[in-house]
């Protein structure tokens, strides 16, 4: 048999599944979350086998506030990532290249927290407000909070202070006031001088907490990965929120939290009873909305923009689809 022939039978032979070829290594999809804290055994199911029974490679990776995830996003180190709708609108507004492809936690599990010395909305003047960034939930929750009582927010000292443990932390040590923080430290608030005033969903009932962000550019060049990734989460969600003692567990091991802290069960149970997480990973339009009207009105945003630019329906469609056919 001559070169020629033995190279076309391989060819011919490889086609029909005759021969396996070496196979490029997958390249995985790169997911950031902000980091973990008591609800993590909710949003870190996904990676107890969900991905790979999707045909996906999963990496998951951590960070302390959304504005870092959305700039990891867009240098290309991240696929994709969870994140608050605020600061998403106002880049998408400014053509920065950011695809909303669903919500999966619209509910609003934080709290206004303060130190035994604040009575009152009122008593926070002149006092030391712990926010995060720019446009992060304890920012616009805290400026809304403020409005809401006719509190100019210049006799306020905003301080930003980290993460949701950072800002607690600077509550017990007297660096700080007041701050918006998940109410997972509702339980152990006391023992150290610190109470909830307010719940923040009383202030923004309709408030959306989490969604799940990508770029125009990752969804074009990995869109079946997406799609395996959305697919992955949705199921991953419904089982977390229907294995109460196993998302507890996986809790505890991801932040190394102890069997007597009350904060894991508090978070879930609290989340479960209000419907805080959307297993579907829906896009309410009428919240997006009503959240880019909260931004204007709060001197955020400019202007209204079309919305419908920076979302990607198609892509929780055909996830949605897959989850069907597997159920």
């Amino acid at each position: 048999m001559t070169k020629f022939l033995r190279v076309l039978l391989c060819h011919i032979m490889a086609g029909v599944g005759l021969i396996a070829l070496p196979a490029q290594a997958q390249a995985p999809w790169r997911h950031g979350i902000i980091e973990a804290k008591s609800d993590a055994g909710i949003l870190m199911m996904v990676t107890r086998g969900f991905a790979e029974r999707q045909g996906l490679k999963l990496e998951i990776m951590q960070f302390k506030s959304d504005a870092i995830g959305l700039k990891a996003l867009l240098a290309g180190e991240l696929d994709s990532y969870d994140g608050g709708l605020t600061g998403t609108v106002v880049a998408a507004s400014h053509g920065v290249d950011v695809k909303l492809l669903g919500c999966h936690w619209p509910g609003l599990p934080h709290g206004i927290f303060v130190r035994n010395t604040v009575g009152t909305v009122e008593d926070i003047k002149g006092k030391t407000f712990a926010i995060s960034t720019p446009f992060s939930h304890p920012d616009v929750i805290a400026r809304t909070l403020l409005a809401r009582h006719n509190i100019d927010p210049a006799e306020v000292k905003f301080a930003n202070l980290g993460g949701d443990l950072d800002r607690y932390r600077a509550l017990i040590a007297g660096v700080a006031d007041a701050t918006v923080i998940s109410n997972e430290y509702a339980p152990v608030a006391e023992k150290n001088g610190i109470r909830l005033l307010i719940p923040a969903r009383e202030v923004l009932p309709d408030y959306m907490r989490l969604c799940m962000f990508s770029s125009g550019r990752a969804l074009a060049k990995k869109h079946d990965d997406a799609v395996r990734f959305l697919a992955a989460e949705m199921s991953a969600l419904r089982y977390a929120l229907s294995h109460r003692d196993e998302a507890i567990k996986l809790t505890q091991e991801v932040t190394g939290a102890k069997p007597d802290d009350p904060r894991p069960a508090y978070i879930f149970d609290d989340t479960v009873r209000t419907a805080g997480v959307d297993p579907d990973i829906s896009i309410p339009m009428d919240k997006v909305k009503w959240m880019q009207d909260l931004l204007i009105k709060n001197g955020q945003l400019a202007k209204p923009f079309d919305l419908n630019t920076m979302t990607a329906p198609e892509i929780r469609a055909e996830a949605a689809k897959r989850v069907e056919k597997r159920d």
